[in-house]
């Protein structure tokens, strides 16, 4: 691990989708932590304060969304970029027009999602370009 190493949290309620991107971001120098769902993701980004946190939009219980909404709401974690991942990409175009989740973006489950994510955090300078 180095020092520039950044951390990312994962919140996904699917451990085969979660561990997948796990594998594909520390491939690509991220230090990563896993939470199960929105509740847990919320706790675990104010207790450890990520540099970015990766959303499922999907999940039982709290959805991304409103984790988002909590997180931003937090000035401990308001900070902190978030993205979602979706298989609903029409679910969120409300509030990707609302704007009022502050989710950076939104990336629909695709056979683009690992590229566009990763592209996405290089560019935010999160990964290593």
């Amino acid at each position: 691990m180095t020092e520039a190493q950044k951390t990312i949290l994962i919140v996904e309620d699917s451990p085969v989708q979660a561990t997948a991107i796990g594998q594909l971001l520390q491939g690509n120098g991220a230090r990563v932590l896993y939470a199960p769902d929105g509740q847990t993701g919320v706790f675990m980004a104010q207790r450890y304060l990520p540099d970015a946190i990766i959303l499922d939009l999907e999940m039982p219980g709290m959805n991304g969304l409103e984790a988002c909404k909590r997180l931003k709401a937090d000035p401990e974690t308001a900070g902190i970029p978030v993205l979602m991942l979706t298989q609903y990409a029409d679910r969120v175009e409300p509030a990707i027009g609302e704007g009022k989740e502050g989710a950076i973006d939104f990336i629909p489950k695709d056979d683009l999602a690992n590229t566009v994510l990763v592209e996405t955090l290089r560019q935010m300078h999160i990964l290593d370009a």
